[in-house]
């Protein structure tokens, strides 16, 4: 089994324990390197996070001016439009904690050169951890994901091209079955940070869970299996109807 699994009674349960371990990341890295720097991710259950780290005690208890905001991956869409990740933690979290602006780094996904989208997203990675944008990955302080039911995470879905990624940090990678192209982290940077933590709940998620953690790999299949961070840990926090088949 890949990393450490937590189980929770609910998805409520379950948000309770991400924002605990949010606030105490942020803490260990403010105080080590002097920043936090996070890639967010989107859906259902990453808001309930966001409300809870707007809300008291976290919303006091994090040096929200030392975090940098990143986006495991986005939709192609304007911030404004009710599909947007970055416009989701903008709504639930950015606007309710007093975050740096300087320090909020979104995926300009309404760009129509796609590619460029992407390469630019690596440059601003590179230029904000201080390190070349054409070389080795850096680490994140914590990466948060979650499982889609074909077993997909960031937008790494199924049989894409960004699956084979080994050098490229970040992708605008086409998904054929959504007829768009995504714009998300590659495996090689996300397998560089400190910590992942995944966020799994409710039954639809049951079966990619087990097959990621309990079947046989086959990345291809279910891309969760691409993420084993090379030193840092990898936490999944799940909720009873998301590990029913585990």
């Amino acid at each position: 089994m890949m990393g450490k699994v937590r189980r929770y009674e609910s998805a409520t349960t379950l948000g309770r324990a991400a924002a605990d371990e949010f606030g105490r990341a942020a803490a260990a890295a403010v105080t080590a390197r002097g920043s936090f720097r996070v890639a967010l991710s989107g859906g259902s259950t990453p808001r309930g996070l966001y409300d809870l780290l707007a809300s008291e005690p976290h919303r006091r208890a994090i040096e929200w001016g030392a975090v940098d905001f990143f986006w495991g991956d986005e939709r192609p869409v304007a911030p404004e439009h009710a599909d947007s990740n970055f416009g989701m933690a903008r709504a639930t979290l950015l606007d309710n904690v007093p975050a740096d602006p300087d320090r909020v780094h979104r995926i300009e996904a309404e760009r129509p050169d796609h590619e460029a989208v992407a390469r630019d997203y690596q440059e601003v990675i590179g230029r904000t951890f201080g390190v070349p944008a054409d070389g080795p990955p850096p680490s994140f302080d914590l990466v948060l994901l979650g499982l889609g039911p074909e077993g997909h995470t960031a937008s790494l879905f199924p049989d894409t091209a960004a699956l084979d990624e080994t050098e490229r940090w970040v992708a605008a990678n086409p998904v054929a079955v959504l007829g768009v192209d995504r714009f998300t982290l590659t495996a090689p940077l996300i397998n560089r940070a400190r910590e992942v933590i995944f966020m799994i709940a409710g039954a639809s998620k049951a079966e990619a869970l087990a097959e990621v953690l309990e079947g046989t790999p086959d990345p291809h299949r279910w891309p969760a299996q691409l993420i084993r961070p090379l030193q840092g840990k990898l936490l999944w926090l799940v909720d009873e109807a998301a590990a029913a088949r585990l």
